[in-house]
C-alpha cells in the first residue's frame, strides 16, 4: 500500500494511493499515528479497502506528511562515504544519530522557510525508514520486522548552526519545516531492495545529489539494531538513514538555499517532492 494525508495543515485525512489514484479513507476512522500503527493498522486497512468503496481526493488537495506526527524523527549522520569526505568528516567507526524536532514535519510540496539570521540552509535527500512496531534491543537479523514502510525525507540542515554553534547537530537541523516527508509512505512490500534505490535532488532544476542506497556505510538491519540499543523506537517513529554525496556544504565553493530557490528529489519507488524556499516570517 502507499499512504497519504492531504487536507489542511493539522486538518489531514488518512488516504491511500491504489493504481495511481488517490482516495479518501477517513471513514476507516484512524489517522496514521503510533497507535495506528501499533495495533496492525496496515492489515486492517487492507481490510478496510478491500470491502469499501473509496471516494478519490481530488485533484490539487494538499498532501501533507504521510504519518501523523511521530514520537521522534531520528536521523544517521555520514553513512555514505562519499558525502563524509565531501564535508572532510572521517568515516565514523559507527553509525552517527541526532534528532530532528517533530515540529519541523511539513508536507512534501510545503515551503521550507529559511530560518531567521540563517545564512547557510541545505539540503539533503534521504531514504527514511517507519517503524511498525515497538522496538528495544533489537537484533540484526530480526529488524526488518520492525519496518512499517518507506518515506522519501529532505533532511533540510542549517549548517552554521548544525556546526558553527557548539552542542549537537540538533540546533541546525530541527527547525519549522526542515523535514518535508512524503509524498507518501510506501509498505515494505512496495520496496523490493531498499539497498538498491536511486535517490536524487535538484537545486533550480540543477543536479546536485544523485546516488544509490547501495552506497550506504550502515545498512537498515544495522542501523535499526543499533538505534534501538540506546532509545526504544515506538510504533510510527522514523529513521532516516544518511544523504549521499552533493550537499552545499560540499561545493567548492559551498553554495546554499535562498529565498525563490526551488528543490526537487526523488527516491525510486517512493515518489518525488518539491518545495520553494522563503524568506522567514512569524508565524
Amino acid at each position: 500500500m502507499k499512504l497519504i494525508r492531504f487536507g489542511e495543515p493539522g486538518k489531514e485525512k488518512p488516504g491511500v494511493i491504489l493504481n495511481d489514484k488517490r482516495y479518501d479513507v477517513s471513514a476507516f476512522g484512524e489517522d496514521y499515528t503510533e497507535q495506528f500503527f501499533e495495533t496492525d493498522g496496515l492489515s486492517r486497512l487492507a481490510d478496510f479497502i478491500k470491502d469499501n468503496l473509496l471516494p478519490e481526493v481530488a485533484e490539487g488537495v494538499r498532501l501533507g506528511s504521510p504519518i501523523a506526527r511521530p514520537s521522534k524523527l531520528v536521523c544517521i549522520g555520514l553513512n555514505y562515504a562519499d558525502h563524509a569526505k565531501e564535508t572532510n568528516a572521517p568515516l565514523p567507526p559507527e553509525p552517527v544519530i541526532f534528532m530532528k524536532s517533530t515540529t519541523a514535519i511539513v508536507g512534501p510540496f510545503d515551503d521550507i522557510m529559511i530560518p531567521k539570521n540563517s545564512v547557510k540552509t541545505d539540503w539533503e535527500v534521504e531514504l527514511a525508514v517507519v517503524i511498525g512496531k515497538k522496538a528495544s534491543y533489537v537484533e540484526e537479523a530480526e529488524a526488518m520486522d520492525y519496518v512499517a514502510g518507506y518515506v522519501l525525507h529532505n533532511d533540510v540542515s542549517e549548517r552554521e548552526f548544525q556546526l558553527e554553534r557548539n552542542g549537537t547537530w540538533d540546533k541546525g537541523k530541527g527547525c519549522d519545516t526542515f523535514a518535508p516527508l512524503g509524498p507518501f509512505l510506501a509498505t515494505q512490500d512496495e520496496i523490493a531492495d531498499p539497498h538498491n534505490l536511486r535517490l536524487w535532488l535538484k537545486v533550480n532544476g540543477e543536479t546536485m545529489q544523485d546516488g544509490t542506497t547501495s552506497n550506504f556505510i550502515f545498512n537498515l538491519p544495522h542501523l535499526i539494531s543499533y538505534t534501538s540499543q540506546f532509545m526504544t523506537l515506538l510504533p510510527g517513529d522514523v529513521i532516516s538513514t544518511g544523504t549521499p554525496a552533493g550537499v552545499g556544504l560540499g561545493m567548492k565553493p559551498p553554495i546554499y538555499l535562498k529565498a525563490g530557490d526551488v528543490v526537487e528529489l526523488g527516491i525510486e519507488g517512493l515518489g518525488e517532492s518539491k518545495q520553494n524556499l522563503v524568506a522567514y516570517a512569524k508565524n
